[in-house]
């Protein structure tokens, strides 16, 4: 929108538009000093020329920063370039206009058109065109066809930068996300390599030295031995980069809960989903799995069924451990612990998907998230 700082890639349109400034400038004063004795008033082309090369100058340094495209500007370039227009009626005359005598902005019009469409895209290069080609028809002596070229030609071109620019905000868009895609994973590689020279051994040599011991110290031991296989599932796991489409798999994402106590089913070909449901269904089957490996029991196994359905998308975590007794998922929340409600309601409700818990002593638990296929 106009005022906003545009994105990088928009910077070579506006360098552009600098460039065909200078260039229609050029091309109008040729053609005004080549008729400028067919002019009713030909000392009134001076001012006027004065006038378009000023503004040529000033609205391309004005332009050069961001944080002066906004409407004042854009509004500043369309009443400039429409008053040169309307000005060829005193001096060129009606009479010479009638006979075929080209206008004092020429090409030279055509650029503030150029610079609304890239400040905001198609719409509003549509109403720039639409204003200054007024202006310039109003200045005709009559309407014909030829009054009117002028006018479609510049709506073409607002349709086409604006499209242009619009493809441009898009691509910026990706790239950024794909560069913190690409931050985000070196970051979690260092952490690895941090957490695998410390923690993980220490873990795992907790879990090894407590394993034959009974009471306190055994239950330490197994709770280290689940924490290191977390850790372990967690620093290997790295979010797939989304394809051009911005789409990840989603089959990819919750194989990786994969360890010896959960088994995962996912199909065979891809779960295309928009990255940012695919990453919030992960992280609430993970809440499901962590959930399931706390409260199961220590003998309890975890099964994740994914089903890529025609409308929605389907994932079931189901353990076979001691279950959920009736209202302690309500006791839990009032008590202020909303690993349930936050992580796998919260996030999935978010989406526009349900869930279904189904559990009873001694029974296990299922929890049945279901999201809608969303287009990217």
């Amino acid at each position: 929108m106009p005022g906003k700082p545009a994105v990088g890639l928009q910077g070579p349109l506006w360098r552009a538009i600098v460039v065909f400034r200078f260039a229609s400038l050029a091309f109008a004063l040729a053609l005004i000093a080549g008729n400028v004795r067919y002019y009713a008033r030909p000392l009134g082309a001076v001012p006027v020329a004065l006038v378009m090369i000023g503004w040529t100058i000033a609205a391309s340094w004005l332009y050069a920063r961001p944080r002066r495209r906004g409407w004042p500007l854009l509004i500043a370039d369309v009443a400039v370039t429409a008053a040169v227009l309307l000005s060829a009626q005193w001096v060129i005359g009606s009479a010479a206009l009638g006979r075929g005598t080209p206008g004092l902005a020429v090409a030279w019009l055509a650029a503030p058109v150029l610079a609304w469409a890239v400040a905001g895209g198609r719409r509003l290069g549509v109403v720039a065109a639409l204003l200054v080609g007024l202006a310039d028809i109003a200045v005709r002596p009559r309407l014909n066809q030829a009054s009117v070229t002028g006018t479609t030609l510049m709506l073409l071109a607002a349709v086409g930068v604006g499209h242009v620019t619009r493809l441009a905000a898009i691509a910026e868009a990706r790239l950024q996300r794909a560069v913190e895609l690409e931050s985000a994973n070196r970051e979690r590689e260092r952490l690895a390599r941090d957490i695998h020279d410390s923690v993980l051994q220490v873990l795992a040599l907790v879990r090894r030295r407590g394993a034959s011991l009974d009471g306190e110290a055994g239950e330490l031991a197994r709770l280290a031995g689940e924490q290191e296989a977390a850790l372990r599932r967690l620093i290997a796991t790295a979010t797939p980069p989304p394809s051009p489409s911005g789409i990840v798999d989603l089959g990819a994402l919750v194989t990786a809960y994969a360890s010896d106590v959960v088994s995962v089913a996912a199909p065979a070909t891809a779960v295309p989903l928009p990255a940012e449901i695919s990453t919030q269904v992960a992280a609430a089957v993970g809440a499901a799995v962590d959930n399931a490996a706390r409260h199961a029991g220590p003998a309890a196994r975890v099964f994740v069924l994914v089903e890529d359905e025609p409308g929605a998308v389907t994932v079931t975590v189901r353990d076979d451990g001691a279950g959920i007794p009736a209202g302690r998922l309500e006791a839990a929340e009032r008590e202020g612990r909303l690993g349930v409600a936050q992580a796998i309601r919260g996030r999935i409700a978010d989406l526009g998907g349900t869930v279904r818990i189904h559990s009873a002593p001694g029974q296990g638990t299922e929890i049945e998230m279901t999201v809608p296929k969303v287009s990217a």
